[in-house]
């Protein structure tokens, strides 16, 4: 090719780029969603020693003598990711909400422990710093939240005694990579399906340092359902975008070699689990075994047409579960 179709090309290629970018910030500026996720979350701040001394950032909303309410995120997001649920709830509850260990504004571990089991123990840690005796919270998790509170509940030996309930949106305990519709191959290929999956969740590449049209379709069809708004999906992103890769790939590998299956017997306190009907990354098969294994199952609740991000997808569903959960009568902890 010569140098002038080359550079031709390379125009036409730039013109479609900078109009694609141009469209995704007009329908951005348009979605009525973006005037609550813009809006600041203005918490007091806690510090909190997590497992081995890793400082952790907590942020406290609502009334100090309203019922506590635990909000654990997900992988590569921040505290933040709740924010519709903060919003909604923070009048009459007294939300809790932190970065999970390197996460948002929390440190990363010295010594590189991203294990399932210090994830639930920086839970405990958080619950120690924030509930007064014996207090019980209803504890609500996303994604890997759903999986530390898991861990938590293993670690301890049962949940009751600090959770007066459990909800568990997008979420699954094992076998990730194999039932992940991100990664679909006959099964005769499935040795090269999981070599694939460790090296996508493990890998430590660098992120765009900004939002692209690249980024943001990249994000709405892995992480969100077709009926998710420009906002939504370009808050998600900024939240991915911002996690530093090390904390990607460390958090990454431990999701890779995943079994929390047994960890489910133990959290033996009321529970409602979620699922996105169009989650890829944890489609419904994981929240309908995790439905079946909970002792004290409520009921499984099947969105139509929403992805891995519930929370932010549909925020009133969420809203809904844990104020229904929060306003129940306790049951007794053993």
């Amino acid at each position: 090719m010569r140098r002038g179709g080359a550079a031709a090309l390379v125009g036409a290629g730039a013109t479609a780029w900078g109009a694609a970018a141009l469209a995704d910030r007009r329908r951005i500026a348009r979605d009525p969603a973006r005037a609550a996720l813009d809006a600041p979350l203005r918490g007091e701040v806690l510090r909190v020693a997590g497992a081995g001394g890793t400082d952790l950032h907590v942020e406290l909303f609502g009334p100090r003598d309203a019922p506590p309410l635990v909000l654990v995120h997900g992988w590569t997001c921040a505290l933040r990711f709740w924010k519709l649920q903060i919003q909604a709830l923070s009048g009459e509850h007294r939300v809790i909400a932190y970065d999970q260990r390197g996460h948002g504004e929390s440190a990363a571990p010295q010594h590189g422990d991203w294990s399932m089991e210090t994830l639930g123990e920086d839970l405990e840690r958080v619950l120690d710093a924030t509930l007064a005796g014996r207090e019980r919270a209803v504890i609500a998790g996303h994604s890997l939240g759903g999986m530390t509170i898991a861990a938590w509940a293993r670690g301890r030996g049962g949940a009751a005694d600090r959770a007066r309930a459990a909800a568990f949106f997008n979420t699954g305990m094992g076998d990730l990579i194999a039932e992940s519709l991100l990664l679909r191959t006959p099964d005769a290929l499935a040795s090269i399906r999981g070599a694939a999956g460790r090296a996508m969740l493990s890998a430590s590449l660098p992120m765009p340092g900004r939002s692209s049209p690249l980024a943001h379709r990249a994000v709405h069809a892995i992480a969100f359902g077709p009926d998710a708004g420009a906002a939504t999906v370009a808050f998600g992103e900024d939240m991915v975008l911002e996690c530093r890769r090390e904390v990607r790939a460390g958090t990454g590998r431990t999701l890779a070699a995943l079994d929390l299956h047994d960890a489910v017997a133990h959290v033996d306190a009321p529970a409602i689990v979620l699922a996105g009907m169009h989650d890829r990354l944890t489609p419904p098969v994981h929240a309908k075994r995790l439905a079946g294994d909970l002792p004290q199952l409520l009921r499984y609740v099947a969105v139509e047409r929403s992805g891995h991000m519930t929370p932010l997808e549909r925020p009133g569903i969420v809203s809904d579960i844990l104020a229904e959960l929060s306003a129940a009568p306790a049951a007794v902890a053993a």
